[in-house]
Formats: C-alpha cells, structure tokens, sequence
C-alpha cells in the first residue's frame, strides 16, 4: 500500500481539544501549518484546570481557534460544520473510562453516541474528505485470542463505555457505505505521558507514591497493558488522517472481514504492540520517582480485562506506524512533566 500523500495545509476542526490526546495534536497540527478549528465541553469527569491549562498553551496560537461547545447541541454542531467547512476531522472528544461507565451510564450515551451522530452529520453535509474518530481497545471485551487484532470479531464488549465505541465504529460504517464518507477508526491502547489523564493508573501511581499513600493494584497485580507514548500516538494519528480510508476491492459479504469494507471504511489498532505487566510499570515508575510504593493488592474491577496486546501490522503496512518511545524513557519524560506542573519536588 502506498504511504499517506503529502500533507498540505488544511483546515481541520478536532474535538477533545483540551483533552490529553487532543492536546497533543492540536500541537503537531499547527506545527505543520494546519488550522486547527478546536471544540470542548470542559466538562468535570476530571479536573478542569488540567484541561485549562493545556487550552492555555493553544489560545492565542497562529492558525488556533478554540469554541466551547458541546456535542450534544445538535443545531450547535449543525451550525459549526455549515460555518466553518472543514476538509477533515480528527474526532476525539469522549466520555471515557471503564470503571465510571458503571456509575453514571447516561454520560456515556450523550456523548459517544448522541454526540457522534451529530459529528457523523456535520461530516455528512459539509462533504468533509475525512473523518478520523477515537475508537478504544476496549472493544475487544471478552476476547482472549492476543495479540487483539482488527480482523477479529468483537461482539462481546464488557462494559458500556466498550460497547459505545464498538457503535461509533457502526455507526460509522453506516455513513461510509450510505454517503461514501471516509472513516477510520483508531482504537487507542493505553496512551501515557506529559499531560495525561488523572484518572490513568500512572497518574494515580505518581501522586501517590509522592504522597507517601498507598496504590490500588488489581487483579492483584496480574495485569498486561500495551502501553503507548504520547507521542508515537500523535504520530500515528496524523499519518493516518492523511490517508483517506478507501474501499477494499477484495471485500465480500461471504466471508466480511471486520476491519474493512466495500465502502471507505476502516478501524485500526493503534499501540505499542508490546504489553507491560503492571506490577513492571510499578517498578519502573518507582525508579523515576525514587520512592518505593506501598501496594494495594486487589481483586480484578468489574468492566476491566486482564489484558490488551496490539497487532498494529495494518495501521503499518499502510501509514507507516512505528512506535519507538522505550517504556522508561516515556515515564521518565511524564515524572518530570509532573514535578514540574505540580510542582513535586524530589
């Protein structure tokens, strides 16, 4: 297959833009010359002034335009896509998190499915090029077959926040048959680094561990995650948004293959494509942060799986994805963020 083309400057509109991931692409993007249409609710699924304060670093930047707005506002979204007319769009905002999908499930169908088939419309009308949309390894629920790969089914999600990007993917796969809209789908696994998530083990590892507080462990301990520097996800992002999904011409309903189509459609594992047991990723954090940690063994979470493993040869083959970022040399890089932003000193 051949490399994605050249990029050209682009007027793109990306949702999420105060999030973790959104963040750090809004960044490579007007690196490159991009203009950057940017949406978030800000909403308090974590603290706010985090993401304050990674909008901060983006307002007032050539090419950077940021409009609070919610997905759910549908004539918002409707009248955002008329005004604007964006060639392609990066769609990451989400309501995230397994655990919290058991505590308040009405979140999670507002904003990843509600709000994407306003985002799928807005795409629709304003004849968008490409829609690139967060998708999660989640997906692959009850799957036990590793590495999780794209050409597996995966019917048996675990828990609703899974069950809701499994949706987005069909319900993406419905506007590119219908419309021919580009879509492609990136099922993100495990993304760490400066500016991360509060609510991720290696955030919650760190204040912990600085505070002298002991850690939750799970599953006592037994767990694998694939886990995936910012900044190969970034990469891997761009590359992909650069190249329009397009049509498999071996594609045959007699026998589907679940990562393609006979429309432009196509979803992607995207991860470092080898799995870190966590009580490793303990260790090597305990090392940054030259504390040892006091650990919690507990039992495994209900909606959780013991592990993911991606098979990222797809999201290879045709963009080039090649993580490079060594799991010491990434959690190096987001200790030093943290002291830094929280002021934690050694």
């Amino acid at each position: 297959m051949p490399l994605p083309e050249a990029p050209r400057p682009r007027k793109i509109l990306l949702t999420g833009a105060a999030g973790f991931i959104g963040y750090h692409v809004v960044e490579r993007l007007l690196a490159r010359g991009d203009q950057v249409v940017a949406l978030d609710n800000l909403n308090d699924y974590y603290d706010p002034a985090l993401k304050r304060a990674r909008l901060a670093k983006l307002v007032g930047r050539p090419g950077f335009r940021f409009l609070p707005l919610d997905l759910v506002d549908r004539d918002g979204v409707a009248a955002l896509f008329a005004d604007e007319k964006p060639q392609r769009v990066i769609h990451l905002a989400a309501q995230a998190g397994v655990r919290y999908s058991l505590k308040n499930p009405h979140a999670y169908i507002d904003s990843n499915v509600t709000g994407f088939i306003h985002i799928l419309e807005g795409c629709r009308y304003a004849k968008v090029e490409h829609l690139v949309y967060a998708s999660s390894s989640s997906v692959y629920g009850a799957n036990t077959e590793m590495p999780f790969s794209v050409h597996h089914n995966v019917d048996h999600p675990v828990s609703l926040y899974a069950a809701t990007k499994k949706a987005n993917e069909l319900m993406a796969h419905s506007y590119s048959h219908l419309y021919r809209l580009p879509t492609t789908g990136l099922r993100f696994f495990t993304v760490y680094g400066p500016w991360g998530r509060p609510d991720m083990a290696l955030f919650l590892f760190t204040r912990a561990i600085l505070a002298g507080e002991p850690i939750d462990v799970f599953n006592n301990g037994q767990m694998q995650r694939d886990f995936t520097y910012i900044d190969d996800i970034v990469e891997g992002v761009l590359r992909t948004v650069d190249r329009p999904a397009e049509p498999n011409p071996e594609w045959t309903g007699a026998a589907p293959d679940p990562a393609t189509s006979s429309a432009p459609w196509r979803v992607y594992n995207i991860g470092n494509h080898s799995p870190v047991p966590l009580l490793e990723l303990i260790e090597t954090l305990e090392r940054a942060l030259g504390k040892t940690a006091i650990k919690n063994f507990l039992p495994m979470q209900p909606g959780d799986v013991p592990a993911t493993y991606a098979d990222v040869a797809d999201l290879t083959r045709d963009v080039g994805f090649s993580p490079s970022t060594p799991l010491a040399v990434g959690i190096e890089r987001f200790v030093q963020w943290y002291r830094e932003f929280y002021d934690a000193k050694p």
